[in-house]
């Protein structure tokens, strides 16, 4: 009885990771050795982000739990599973990297903020730039239209002053 415990804790375990993670990927690690797999994790050793090899019995059961059923039929071999709680394309970069290196690491699904993402999606989530470097590009586009405003203020307040400079030299020579 104890043992039928502590799966239904393993499975609660998982259905809390995937139902924090915005990003999960499901990934095949046969033919990687354990130099290669610890060189991985080293990557992935960033906050919010945990690789973790998991039984597929298990994680089946647990993306069933959250409505993944689509996803839990197709969880066989050995699985390694991604769970991102935070920035969705570092990990995607990393792993995407990483299987560009090592062409043993297949990845095989994911899932990205409750939507199915194939493995090709993956890719092309790892091309877009990081939230910082979006973030960064949003204020520096939000800060153009302010600065030509102050640009254009300024160079009104110039003429008027330069007006008023000409008018007052013309007073003092006539």
């Amino acid at each position: 009885m104890a043992k039928i415990e502590e799966k239904k804790q393993v499975v609660e375990d998982i259905k809390q990771k995937l139902d924090a993670a915005t990003l999960v990927i499901c990934t095949d690690y046969r033919g990687l050795n354990v130099e290669q797999v610890t060189q991985l994790r080293n990557n992935l050793r960033v906050p919010g982000v945990e690789y973790r090899v998991l039984k597929n019995t298990m994680f089946r059961f647990a993306l069933q739990q959250c409505g993944y059923e689509d996803i839990a039929a197709q969880i066989t071999g050995p699985n390694a599973v991604i769970f991102s709680n935070e920035d969705p394309v570092g990990p995607a970069k990393t792993i995407t990297e990483f299987a560009r290196t090592n062409k043993q690491l297949e990845i095989k699904i994911a899932i990205l903020e409750g939507k199915y993402l194939s493995a090709d999606a993956v890719k092309d989530l790892a091309n877009l730039p990081s939230r910082e470097m979006l973030l960064a590009q949003v204020v520096g586009t939000m800060q153009a239209p302010i600065s030509s405003f102050v640009r254009v203020l300024n160079a009104n307040l110039t003429g008027l002053v330069r007006a008023l400079d000409g008018i007052r030299e013309q007073k003092q020579a006539g």
